[in-house]
């Protein structure tokens, strides 16, 4: 159930208050009472995707075990077996129903060209909810047993709440076991000052969602539904719109989540840090979906070796590694061109010793014209990748590109809602900026008079009745 739609509002308030009513000597009892609602929760949007979460579950906590077992073992062949038998039945319901369709058109179009003629039949079968997050969750918790980070959890229910926790089961964050399950084990008494953190990330993650992200789609979608109609001028606006559309939608919903998450006593990792005041793509990647960034450096990256090779092989490792993040988000080709955009950016930043290690080497200091135009330059790249992750198809990116590139003294389609757009813009980089440069010491949420708090939650509240898209619009990174 979406975090925007009306009845998980008038579900939740149910979950909070019986979860608080339970006292805490009664853990399994608590535990247990959060796995019901994460799987009532998560069967209606398909009561058999339930079974799809069950299974992952299942899967990965039985080769955690078998894995445990071999942990003094010198059999490392036996190992192996476990690990890829664990992660290909693991893997395999994503694989299913999320790439079948497209392997087998590629595969089609491929045999094609040469004047062959073979199809299998697709699969019409709609992707379950959340299938990647929850799959990439359940397997980091396997590999982190296979690599000895962590010992196999013996709690099946414990492992349960684990892989299905309902603020985090349709669009993350990915979590880690380490994180998440110490929690579970131990659950914590109510906090008011938590709670209160929470309404406040809930608010503002409400407010990107259904005001910001929502308001731009509308323009978005209008034009790359039908960019053969629009000029360059109006595909770019549209592009840009699309960057903070698309950061708007998920880094909402990942607040939802960790607000949500805080309500009922739990820290879930944050997912964003600011991103379109990156200085560099590789920066970038540091704050933009940082738990997924955590997991392919964790489960890719380093196994492939990491940056602990030659050069070279560095640079295969990173584009290897972005290869595997655009074939996860989508099963397109424009997924993979925009992974592989991202791959070859960061590889040409480590040929410059652009940015090593997260720091300014040689190509400049902190200075603040220098830092601005670093920016400025990310954040046009980012949004040129972002047109092959919006188009349908890469033919259409190139027309957008195209037209952006040769089309832009055309008409530009005005904004309906242009007053509304600046107004969101001037709060949203205004608050980032602020958080950014200045650690937060001018917030309104968080003030220390009561008045100015009060005054934010009030005027947030208006903007998101006033304007807010209030149709359950589906979260972008759902369908992922």
């Amino acid at each position: 159930m979406l975090f925007n739609s009306f009845n998980f509002w008038i579900i939740f308030p149910f979950i909070f208050v019986i979860y608080w009513i339970i006292p805490i000597k009664y853990t399994s009892a608590k535990r247990w009472f959060l796995i019901l609602a994460s799987y009532l929760l998560y069967m209606n949007f398909n009561p058999a995707y339930a079974l799809i979460l069950l299974g992952i579950t299942i899967v990965t906590y039985v080769a955690a075990l078998y894995l445990e077992s071999t942990f003094a073992s010198a059999n490392i062949k036996k190992r192996k077996i476990i690990v890829w038998t664990g992660v290909v039945l693991a893997a395999l319901p994503l694989l299913v129903f999320k790439y079948y369709n497209f392997i087998n058109d590629s595969i089609f179009s491929a045999m094609e060209v040469i004047g062959i003629k073979f199809n299998l039949p697709g699969l019409n079968w709609a992707v379950p909810v959340g299938i990647s997050f929850f799959t990439f969750q359940a397997l980091g918790y396997m590999l982190d047993v296979y690599f000895h980070k962590i010992r196999a959890e013996r709690s099946f229910s414990d492992y349960l709440l684990f892989c299905s926790f309902f603020p985090q089961t349709a669009s993350g964050p990915i979590s880690k076991a380490s994180e998440l399950l110490p929690q579970i084990k131990s659950p914590s008494q109510f906090n008011y000052g938590k709670a209160r953190e929470g309404l406040q990330i809930l608010l503002w993650g409400m407010f990107l969602k259904v005001v910001f992200a929502d308001r731009l789609g509308l323009y978005v979608d209008t034009v790359y539904d039908n960019v053969e109609y629009y000029s360059g001028v109006t595909c770019l606006v549209a592009s840009i719109f699309y960057s903070f559309q698309i950061y708007g939608d998920f880094a909402g919903y990942s607040l939802m989540a960790i607000g949500i998450g805080k309500l009922i006593g739990f820290d879930l990792v944050n997912n964003f840090n600011h991103p379109y005041l990156a200085t560099s793509i590789t920066d970038f990647w540091r704050r933009w979906h940082i738990s997924l960034t955590r997991w392919l450096t964790s489960y890719i990256y380093i196994p492939l070796g990491g940056s602990h090779c030659r050069k070279i092989r560095q640079y295969w490792n990173i584009m290897v590694t972005f290869l595997v993040s655009g074939i996860w988000h989508g099963a397109n080709w424009t997924f993979i061109v925009w992974g592989l955009i991202h791959g070859a950016l960061q590889v040409i930043e480590k040929i410059l010793g652009f940015d090593p290690k997260g720091k300014y080497g040689h190509w400049g200091s902190q200075n603040t014209m220098v830092k601005a135009i670093r920016i400025g330059v990310t954040f046009g790249l980012v949004t040129l990748a972002w047109i092959f992750f919006r188009s349908q198809s890469i033919d259409t990116a190139i027309l957008v590109i195209k037209k952006i590139l040769t089309n832009s003294a055309g008409v530009w389609q005005p904004i309906s809602f242009a007053s509304i757009v600046i107004g969101m813009f001037m709060m949203v980089v205004g608050r980032e900026v602020i958080e950014e440069f200045f650690q937060g010491h001018f917030s309104l949420l968080n003030n220390r008079f009561s008045i100015v708090r009060w005054c934010s939650y009030l005027f947030l509240l208006a903007f998101i009745i006033l304007y807010g898209v209030l149709d359950s619009t589906q979260f972008i990174y759902v369908s992922f």
